[in-house]
């Protein structure tokens, strides 16, 4: 089985509200190919023994969870983290690794990709992946890694780290996903104003009334079991994210066993979304010891264009971290393989392998230390 999870279509870089489409002015995947492409079969040529494995970690309660490594068996350990909530892993997310200097693990989170049960919202709550992770960890035999994460799982990242900053390295985080009340407000209600067409679309399958706010229609209608306006809140929620990401030509509209995917993985993400993540009491987000990471290397990347993710929200977290850096990305929006984007990340990738730091920006990039 491939690094990263080749099979199953859960896996094949699907997107969600925190970890999507390019933004307006950004470039779709077909343009990575001015990036040197990382990708499973080059990383597979490229090692005669890896450290490639798949499995699944039973964490109680009745998740299991899918895992895999790939890479140099004594390679530099790098966890990836998947965003969402409730996206699932995604090939894609291996590129940018050298597959000679790192060992990467990734893993479903609870409810999501290939971990069973798929959509599961019971006994799945941010504290429990924290949980998880550390478990995973030790299942594995490693004794500390670079965290690695984009949008919902960026923020993952971060939470973790500030529990167990023992067993971090370092942290990469891109388009950190900030659970705040103002934050996600502005992502169902003022981008509406934007996006008029999609957003009611959105509110008209969940039956909204006038002036409701969307997001705990939506919250709703994904705890319940109603399967019918679940399937058409899921095909409005996609055609929502297509507009909001700026991206050309008709939304998807999956069909039988895609769109029953992207149901469950609404269900986690909404389920998620109801109690800010469990992070956030209104615009208060509880990171945790933050202080406790003033010694690791730790870097923000954010694409100036990014509307998914504001740039500001995250740019206030990272001055919460006085010895981390934030870097704007020119071009680029919240999609993670916009060539900008990908390219300052394999070169931070780089850096830490060969230093165990980030390198220093590149120049005409907007950087607060």
């Amino acid at each position: 089985m491939g690094a990263f999870g080749s099979g199953e279509s859960a896996l094949r870089g699907q997107h969600t509200q925190f970890e999507g489409g390019a933004q307006r002015g950004c470039s779709t995947r077909r343009g990575v190919g001015a990036v040197r492409r990382r990708s499973i079969g080059r990383m597979l040529e490229a090692l005669g023994s890896t450290g490639d494995g798949t499995g699944r970690l039973d964490v109680g309660e009745g998740h299991r969870l899918h895992w895999e490594t790939t890479g140099a068996v004594e390679g530099s350990a790098a966890l990836v983290l998947h965003g969402g909530p409730g996206s699932g892993g995604s090939p894609a997310l291996a590129r940018g690794f050298d597959p000679q200097r790192y060992r990467v693990v990734a893993f479903d989170q609870r409810g999501a990709g290939r971990s069973a049960p798929r959509g599961e919202t019971r006994h799945n709550r941010t504290e429990l992946l924290i949980a998880d992770i550390e478990a995973l960890r030790h299942h594995l035999g490693i004794e500390r890694w670079l965290v690695v994460g984009g949008s919902w799982g960026a923020t993952l990242a971060l939470a973790y780290a500030a529990r167990h900053p023992e067993a971090v390295d370092g942290l990469l985080l891109r388009g950190l996903f900030v659970p705040s009340a103002s934050e996600l407000h502005w992502s169902f209600e003022g981008a509406r104003a934007t996006h008029a067409e999609a957003g009611s679309r959105l509110a008209g399958a969940v039956s909204l009334a006038g002036g409701a706010p969307l997001l705990p229609a939506l919250c709703r209608v994904f705890a319940g079991d109603d399967l019918a306006t679940q399937s058409r809140a899921t095909l409005a929620w996609l055609a929502w994210e297509h507009a909001q990401g700026g991206q050309s030509g008709a939304a998807p509209e999956p069909q039988g066993d895609a769109l029953q995917r992207a149901i469950d993985r609404y269900k986690v993400m909404a389920h998620y979304l109801a109690h800010r993540c469990w992070l956030a009491d209104g615009d208060a987000v509880r990171w945790g010891a933050l202080d406790a990471l003033r010694d690791h290397p730790v870097l923000f990347l954010h694409g100036e264009l990014d509307r998914t993710c504001r740039p500001a929200a995250a740019r206030a977290v990272q001055r919460l971290l006085p010895a981390s850096r934030f870097e704007t990305v020119p071009g680029a929006g919240h999609d993670p393989f916009h060539p900008a984007m990908a390219q300052r990340m394999e070169r931070a990738l780089d850096a830490f392998a060969a230093r165990g730091r980030f390198d220093p920006p590149v120049q005409n990039a907007s950087v607060t230390p």
